[in-house]
């Protein structure tokens, strides 16, 4: 009976150590080409170009010599033949960036001020919104050679994407880089990453058995807005906190609390969810319309627009994916990715907000449960 057990443990350590020495080359088979957009489109092109494309980040490509890109990175892309650089990508935006900046009353508590003034500023080139936000500061490589722990390693950090040069010159390099040359890039996601290890979830062995809780990928720190808020007040909460996504409990009779600021979620009812990724349903004609509604309401009108609709294992922005703190954490993934949303909002059993997990969460959790399992090899 020892030996058998022995010899499946060895068998499962020999898959697991398989899974180990793929690389991002081997997460970007199905991925199509790079999608961009100029230092000099304005915030309503690129925000028809985020809709389009039906992504939440596009990177921003500028002549070279002319700007220092995001975090000091140098990422160019040249001409494979005589090497010349052809552009300089100098950042990231975000569907985020561009709400929030529409929604930024410069100091004035006048609301209307926003809405007023919104085709002056989609009018704005989309290079004076980089830098406003974390993930916009976040520019950086992943060489095609990295290994899977290493990768895992960036995105626990809560960088959710890397342009990846796929005729890089430094093929003996791995890892993250700030300056790149290539003729072309792809992009990786948090996402791609829990795709490509939830379809080889054989490899991983009893990890994926193991509860969110018991694995450490449990976050109780989880922060939301109330059925009361407005959108427009939403928006500015998310960018406050750089924060993507925040739960909508329902409001207190109880006490007083103020609707236009974050309230701690724990204990309290979730009946939506409010999220960057939804504001890709936001088309410029009705975003005027939007900004005063109520969160709750906005999810419910986002829901029916278009970019939503037939659209086959995609979570409508009113649905609140859900799961309980002993789920499983393989469940976990595979609503993440079946649902394609960020983040679970994690409920006890009366249905009342106990947490999150979030994808940064659940790389970080599966990146140190492999290398436990190394160690014991």
């Amino acid at each position: 009976m020892q030996q058998r057990k022995d010899e499946q443990e060895a068998t499962a350590a020999k898959t697991t150590l398989r899974l180990l020495e793929k690389t991002v080359k081997d997460m970007l088979v199905d991925q199509g080409r790079l999608v961009e957009v100029p230092y000099t489109a304005t915030l309503g092109d690129t925000m028809n170009a985020l809709v389009a494309n039906k992504v939440v980040a596009l990177p921003v490509a500028a002549p070279p010599g002319q700007w220092i890109g995001a975090s000091g990175s140098m990422i160019l892309e040249s001409d494979k033949q005589t090497g010349a650089v052809r552009k300089h990508y100098i950042g990231m935006v975000t569907m985020l960036d561009i709400v929030a900046y529409i929604a930024d009353d410069d100091g004035s508590n006048d609301q209307t001020t926003d809405v007023a003034n919104l085709e002056k500023k989609m009018m704005v080139p989309v290079s004076s919104i980089i830098g406003r936000s974390f993930e916009g500061l976040s520019l950086c490589t992943l060489n095609p050679n990295t290994n899977i722990l290493d990768c895992m390693e960036l995105f626990s950090k809560g960088i959710h994407r890397a342009l990846v040069p796929m005729d890089s010159q430094m093929e003996n390099i791995q890892g993250v880089e700030l300056v790149e040359s290539a003729s072309s890039y792809k992009m990786l996601t948090q996402m791609d990453l829990l795709k490509f290890l939830k379809d080889h979830a054989s490899e991983l062995g009893e990890i994926l058995s193991s509860s969110i809780k018991e694995i450490g990928c449990l976050n109780q720190n989880v922060y939301a807005i109330t059925d009361r808020t407005k959108v427009i007040d939403a928006i500015k909460c998310l960018r406050t906190a750089l924060l993507n996504a925040v739960p909508i409990v329902e409001s207190s009779n109880d006490f007083e609390e103020d609707h236009r600021q974050l309230v701690d979620g724990e204990g309290r009812k979730p009946i939506g969810t409010f999220s960057a990724t939804d504001l890709r349903g936001c088309h410029l004609s009705a975003l005027q319309t939007w900004l005063p509604l109520r969160a709750l309401e906005f999810t419910e009108l986002v829901s029916r627009s278009p970019l939503f609709a037939f659209k086959e294992g995609v979570s409508a922005p009113k649905e609140m994916v859900s799961c309980q703190p002993q789920a499983a954490l393989g469940e976990v993934i595979e609503k993440i990715v079946s649902k394609h949303v960020h983040r679970v909002w994690v409920v006890d059993e009366q249905g009342l907000l106990a947490g999150l997990v979030s994808l940064t969460d659940i790389v970080g959790a599966l990146r140190v449960s492999l290398l436990s399992k190394i160690d014991v090899m």
